[in-house]
């Protein structure tokens, strides 16, 4: 099954975080929280502004995206756990994900 977003709707699939911290204790899987970074995985054509002209999304299919802790709805397609939401909901687009990952 395919599944593309309307409007200005995102699909996205969490990225899980690490399991140690950075002194290397292992985190169990009852204390993580949710992770607020995903991956796009589809999009929607855009939004219609009020002289009804379609205004693309920012994001595309691949870019490593910031949300918020409530952002979205989760839903499972094909067995998998991903979330929906609109592109307000996000936050930011991390450019170099290497890099934040070092510096964390």
């Amino acid at each position: 099954m395919t599944f593309r977003p309307l409007h200005d709707r995102v699909l996205v699939r969490r990225i899980e975080a690490d399991e140690r911290t950075a002194g290397g204790i292992i985190i169990p899987d009852t204390a993580k929280e949710k992770p607020q970074q995903g991956e796009v995985v589809a999009v929607g054509p855009g939004a219609r502004d009020e002289a009804g002209k379609l205004v693309e999304l920012d994001v595309k299919v691949g870019d490593r995206i910031l949300f918020g802790k409530w952002s979205g709805t989760e839903i499972k397609i094909n067995g998998e756990d991903l979330l929906i939401m609109k592109e307000s909901d996000v936050l930011g687009v991390v450019e170099n994900a290497s890099a934040v990952k070092k510096a964390a």
